[in-house]
């Protein structure tokens, strides 16, 4: 077989485009600005791409890595495009259904999150997803929802600056050491990745050495990038307030 086919997988080919019809559907019902609507369409398509373009191919037929990479795109990079894209009317509409409202709390958002990330990752379900499509296909999904409810607390949380830069540091914090096992372990953790053809002269453990380090670096950047956006701005809102309490204390 072809490690380099398109995969052209059918539940991506489903779910993705039924994902664009809801979200235009939504800009019916609640406009967003034209970056918001690029924003949705850039967390589609990646979300489209990491599941009918060759790295699928190679993420379930040989290479970890290429794994690793597809769940932090489907768990992180997509949602939280996407969830940027939403209009605020649309968000707040939403937290109107008491399980949304819930599970969007920074709290049960970020555990969510946690426990997706975790449990998939652990050698008996990492290895089933990979055997059987179903699973596989509910791993992806899982992945994404979860990426969604960590993102919403940021982008359409009411708290302020310097809560959601908190929130994001645990975040980093909780989530980095999955990434740096992976990297340490001095042995292959995933029978299946034991067994199927090996590219690029990787060894299994080479393999999964690669991507603990490659998930390690990317939550890195993508966290510690919007834990000083957040930081920043918070820093901002404070010296923007001091402005205004100072001819307060004068007097």
């Amino acid at each position: 077989m072809d490690p380099y086919r398109w995969a052209w997988d059918p539940a991506a080919l489903t779910m993705v485009p039924l994902l664009a019809v809801l979200y235009a559907i939504s800009l019916q019902l609640f406009p967003a600005p034209r970056w918001r609507v690029v924003s949705f369409a850039c967390g589609w398509t990646l979300a489209f791409a990491v599941q009918v373009t060759p790295l699928e191919t190679l993420a379930i037929h040989s290479l970890l890595v290429m794994h690793l990479l597809q769940n932090v795109a489907l768990a992180e990079w997509a949602p939280a495009l996407c969830v940027l894209g939403l209009a605020p009317r649309l968000a707040r509409a939403a937290e109107v259904n008491r399980a949304v409202a819930l599970l969007t709390r920074p709290l049960p958002a970020l555990a969510t999150w946690l426990v997706t990330y975790f449990a998939w990752h652990l050698p008996w379900p990492y290895d089933a997803a990979l055997r059987h499509p179903i699973l596989l296909h509910l791993e992806h999904l899982t992945y994404f929802l979860a990426g969604c409810l960590l993102w919403w607390p940021v982008v359409h949380g009411r708290r302020s600056s310097g809560a959601k830069a908190g929130y994001l540091f645990a975040a980093f914090v909780l989530a980095s050491p999955l990434g740096l096992l992976l990297a340490l372990l001095p042995s292959s953790v995933y029978p299946f990745y034991q067994h199927v053809p090996r590219l690029w002269g990787l060894s299994p453990l080479a393999d999964q050495q690669l991507a603990g380090v490659a998930m390690a670096g990317e939550q890195a950047v993508v966290f510690f990038f919007a834990f000083a956006l957040y930081l920043t701005r918070f820093l901002r809102e404070e010296e923007h307030a001091d402005v205004f309490r100072a001819p307060t204390a004068r007097t």
